[in-house]
């Protein structure tokens, strides 16, 4: 083995292909490239991210973060201190030093909420000087504080999800025990039913099939019935003799036909 005799892998290595060198080496005159275009050309480099001309998606999706929910709830906001001036000042239709009441249409009265299909909402900017009962959809923590430290109370007309799902669960199960506790001392009374109901039955068939035999065994009996048989088949004398003229065409043509004997009784030619 001398060094010169050392040769690669079959296979291992391969000769690049030469372009441009010829159109009869296969890949010359246009060098595997196509005819004309930007990829033809040289030193023509396309970035992966273009789209032919087109606005890329890059500067087609939107930069704005955050998104609209579609379902979001807008609350009408209304201050405790703004209730609190407005009762002072008599603007709510009412000057009695009692705790006076506030609702939605109070507040639209007054102008403090623009309209009755949007929910309200108060909030505790503000301090509360007198007693108010304030009826409303969703209260802060601070503004029902401040309401019940005056000496007034709160009233939310829409509880919270989380409230009413529990709230459900407690409704449904009562309704659901009570019909199975009334319902188990009736079903333990009728086994002891059973035996009498058992013997009635056995002997109900028996009456009733009796009378079903009685007709079913009528009707296989024709000869027991008064009614006679519907198809009657009458003696060969009382059919009509179709046969007489045959038998007078036939003598008097010399016909070889034996002549049918007849049943009806013949006239006396004697005398």
């Amino acid at each position: 083995m001398k060094l010169h005799d050392l040769k690669p892998a079959a296979g291992s290595r391969k000769a690049r292909t030469r372009v441009g060198r010829g159109i009869a080496a296969g890949k010359g005159k246009t060098a595997g490239r196509g005819t004309k275009g930007q990829k033809s050309r040289a030193g023509a480099s396309i970035p992966a991210w273009f789209e032919g001309g087109q606005t890329p998606i890059h500067i087609r999706v939107p930069k704005l973060r955050g998104f609209k929910r579609r379902f979001k709830i807008e609350y009408q906001v209304v201050n405790v201190g703004r209730l609190s001036e407005y009762a002072a000042a008599g603007r709510f239709g009412v000057e009695a030093d009692g705790p006076l009441t506030i609702n939605a249409e109070v507040l639209a009265s007054a102008g403090l909420i623009g309209t009755l299909r949007q929910p309200v909402k108060v909030l505790g900017q503000g301090d509360v000087d007198r007693k108010l009962f304030v009826a409303a959809d969703l209260f802060s923590a601070s503004a029902r504080r401040k309401i019940e430290d005056a000496g007034g109370f709160v009233q939310v007309l829409t509880p919270p999800k989380s409230e009413a799902a529990t709230d459900e669960p407690a409704s449904e199960e009562p309704p659901t025990e009570q019909p199975t506790s009334a319902a188990e001392p009736a079903t333990a009374a009728q086994p002891a039913d059973e035996p009498a109901t058992a013997a009635q039955s056995a002997d109900e068939p028996t009456a009733a099939a009796e009378p079903a035999a009685a007709e079913a065994v009528g009707a296989v009996n024709p000869a027991s019935s008064e009614e006679p048989p519907t198809r009657i088949r009458r003696p060969r004398a009382e059919r009509p003799a179709e046969d007489d003229s045959d038998d007078e065409d036939g003598g008097a043509s010399g016909s070889t036909r034996r002549p049918r004997r007849s049943s009806r009784p013949q006239p006396d030619t004697g005398a």
